[in-house]
């Protein structure tokens, strides 16, 4: 099992906020992801890209993980960690898994994104977290997070400190 350094997850999380916000900018939905490799270098990064075909499954963890698995095999993968600025939903959960990736670390959870107003009405929360997806098969996918929710959270449209979306 590969052994992950946390040493680096602020400034990486922030990365994936910063795509977040660029992806926001650009009209989609504020989620942006990055995949770090075992070194600590980044690899990919990736947003959400709702607003280009009108795809509801246009997640940045779940294109992330796609084009992830078609460049490097699991064994390498399960050495990489996967920066999200929100916890990742059940069905990015689920290609995170597929891919190999190893670890995830995720900046606001779906509880808070539900309590703050459910984020982008195009990109609807299903509250269900990332770690009841990941620990229903065998393969073990590390967690850390929310970390930053604050930070996180401030990327979302309606956004209002205390946990209240206007």
């Amino acid at each position: 099992m590969a052994v992950f350094d946390e040493t680096n997850d602020d400034p990486m999380l922030r990365r994936a906020f910063a795509i977040a916000r660029a992806t926001r900018d650009a009209g989609n939905p504020a989620y942006g992801a990055i995949l770090v490799g075992p070194d600590g270098s980044l690899l990919m990064e990736q947003g959400n890209t709702y607003a280009e075909g009108k795809d509801m499954t246009a997640h940045a963890e779940r294109l992330l993980a796609t084009r992830a698995s078609r460049r490097w095999r699991p064994d390498f993968l399960a050495g990489c960690t996967l920066y999200s600025s929100a916890e990742p939903c059940a069905m990015c959960a689920g290609a995170i898994y597929w891919a190999g990736i190893g670890r995830v670390v995720f900046g606001q959870s779906v509880a808070d994104l539900g309590r703050r107003g459910g984020g982008d009405v195009d990109n609807p929360t299903l509250p269900l977290p990332c770690r009841t997806v990941f620990d229903a098969g065998p393969n073990r996918v590390v967690v850390r997070g929310p970390l930053l929710e604050d930070e996180a959270a401030a990327l979302q449209p309606g956004f209002r400190a205390g946990g209240q979306a206007g």
